[in-house]
């Protein structure tokens, strides 16, 4: 925790050094004031002395003014300080998450990274705010009145030295007892997070089972187990009060038993006894506070703790010291050689020993049963993971030596859920090249079967985009992801079904006006549809993660019997329609 703060308040060290000394500030003038109010007492009002009187209630207000000004000064550089750090934080947690490849996002989960970019990094910016406030001032003040205390009655002391022992024993307790509670508390707030995200993301299907009562009752389930902890946690931090006034009250009276014998001796005076008094009553609430601070900074730690675990994870995949490389364009445009790769936990490969090479300007499709690995092999291509073993190459090169820029921007990529951003339809197809022209988006537009739709409100490429494109049918957010992969004709087009959401006829044209259009583009094309692939120019067959065949569909009809077999459930026997 403290790594992990001083790194970011390293730009904030005037406020950090600022707020603490105005805290400071604030309880010398607290510790005055008991001392006025006894001489108020013991030469004013004994003395009947009217001057003294206004004199030294002078001074009691311009001790609270200048304790208000101190206060102020200390609350705005630990309010900057601490917005600034919870600001720096953010930032760099967002772009230490945004390198995450699919590998560590899928074992992390996105539920516990919106937790700790949110409520994490929140809890760290309320604790850093209270600490720089509290961090001095409390101890201070204890010390301070301990002093001060020593200095009107050495007797009187004892009972300070006693009790305040006492009150941190209760204190510890209370907070020992709520430490282990708010890390509980933490991760149960991913669960609540977890199904939260699932239930809006997946509100249609939720509502087509007619569902809804039964994802209440998850997330009540949910939410009842992070209330029971949260009242735990309360239940015992709730004892520190009333525990702490008990034995300050108890402290209160013995100082007024032993002060009023004092001052029935004549060693202490009235004022005194009520200065002790005071002083008591800051202590108390100085170490109330020191609770309080503690507290925050369990909380803090644990969040602290959760993001450091993040920073921890390093991206399996990284271009990290990678330069531009020079292609080879004699060699394949895309090459396998004996890859295997397996996922995260998982009992077998995804792929095993796959080997090919697509010539440049070829169209290859990618065919096979569901779960046989077919994204996952194109997922190896612009390097979303990275092979276990063997060599994926694009144009002579080992993708692992690609900066990724020059990797992907080689590629215009499909993917199976048709993911469109809020703003307008020509922000959407500047991804992958913002200096695109309008020709060039409309030439998109009007192969991937989308120019009619988008011009026929006459906004056109301005037409508003709302937020995962829900103002759009599927089959026409599908045509738009395929006109932004197309948009800048990239050298490679991956398109993973990326017919899913169409009728036959728009499927069919579709595929005439990528051929006719494709240039000397490379496409790779999966889908689950005879109908997509059977006109490329060769097709893979998967099968359990294996390689089956691959050739022209009228070779594989022949020599893959699992391709025949796709071809009769689809096509009728022969591979003719039916």
């Amino acid at each position: 925790m403290i790594k992990l703060i001083a790194k970011y308040l390293k730009n904030y060290r005037f406020e950090a050094v600022a707020a603490p000394l105005g805290k400071l500030f604030e309880a010398v003038f607290e510790l005055i004031v008991p001392i006025v109010m006894a001489r108020i007492i013991d030469t004013g009002i004994k003395n009947s002395d009217t001057d003294y009187i206004a004199k030294m209630c002078a001074v009691l207000v311009v001790l609270g003014v200048l304790g208000l000004a101190s206060s102020l000064t200390a609350q705005f550089f630990a309010a900057k300080a601490a917005v600034g750090l919870g600001t720096e934080l953010r930032r760099d947690l967002f772009a230490h998450i945004d390198r995450f490849s699919y590998a560590e996002i899928d074992k992390l989960g996105a539920s516990t990274l919106v937790t700790r970019m949110t409520v994490d990094i929140n809890t760290v910016q309320a604790g850093v705010n209270m600490l720089l406030r509290l961090f001095m001032r409390s101890p201070f003040i204890v010390i301070g009145a301990v002093v001060a205390a020593l200095y009107i009655s050495v007797k009187a002391t004892i009972i300070f030295l006693l009790f305040t022992p006492l009150m941190g024993i209760v204190i510890y307790w209370c907070t020992k007892k709520t430490v282990p509670l708010y890390k509980k508390i933490q991760q149960k707030l991913d669960s609540v997070t977890l199904i939260t995200g699932e239930n809006i993301s997946g509100v249609r299907v939720i509502r087509a089972f007619s569902r809804q009562n039964d994802e209440r009752t998850r997330f009540d389930n949910a939410a009842d187990e992070l209330c029971g902890i949260q009242t735990q946690a309360g239940r015992a931090s709730s004892l520190m009060s009333p525990m702490t006034y008990v034995l300050v009250n108890i402290a209160i009276i013995l100082i007024l038993w032993r002060g009023g014998i004092d001052v029935s001796a004549g060693s202490l005076t009235q004022g005194e006894v009520i200065a002790l008094i005071n002083l008591m009553t800051q202590i108390l609430l100085s170490l109330v506070r020191v609770a309080e601070l503690v507290m925050h900074l369990s909380r803090t730690h644990t969040s602290s703790l959760r993001i450091a675990e993040i920073f921890g994870t390093q991206p399996a995949v990284s271009d990290s010291g990678n330069t531009m490389v020079k292609e080879n364009h004699d060699a394949p445009a895309i090459e396998f050689k004996n890859v295997s790769f397996g996922y995260f936990n998982a009992e077998r490969n995804a792929l095993e020993n796959i080997s090919f090479s697509i010539k440049r300007g070829e169209t290859v499709g990618i065919i096979g049963g569901t779960g046989c690995g077919k994204t996952t092999l194109i997922d190896l291509i612009p390097r979303f993971y990275d092979a276990n073993s063997g060599e994926v190459l694009v144009d002579g090169i080992n993708v692992k030596e690609y900066p990724f820029e020059q990797l992907r921007g080689k590629m215009g990529i499909v993917e199976q859920h048709a993911v469109l951003f809020r703003g307008t339809v020509r922000d959407n197809l500047k991804w992958r090249n913002e200096n695109i022209t309008e020709e060039q988006m409309i030439k998109a537009l009007k192969t991937a079967q989308a120019y009619d739709f988008i011009m026929e409100n006459g906004e056109g490429l301005d037409r508003t985009v709302g937020q995962d494109g829900k103002n759009f049918s599927g089959g026409q957010r599908q045509r738009l992801t395929i006109a932004r992969a197309l948009a800048g004709d990239p050298e490679i087009m991956i398109l993973d079904d990326p017919a899913s959401a169409l009728d036959p006829a728009t499927d069919a044209a579709l595929r005439h006006s990528i051929a006719a259009g494709k240039g000397d583009s490379t496409i790779v094309i999966v889908s689950q549809r005879i109908s997509s692939i059977r006109n490329a120019d060769r097709i893979i067959v998967i099968e359990d993660g294996r390689i089956a065949g691959i050739g022209p569909h009228s070779e594989l009809l022949k020599t893959c019997g699992v391709y025949a077999q796709i071809c009769d459930s689809q096509m009728g026997k022969g591979g003719e329609s039916v």
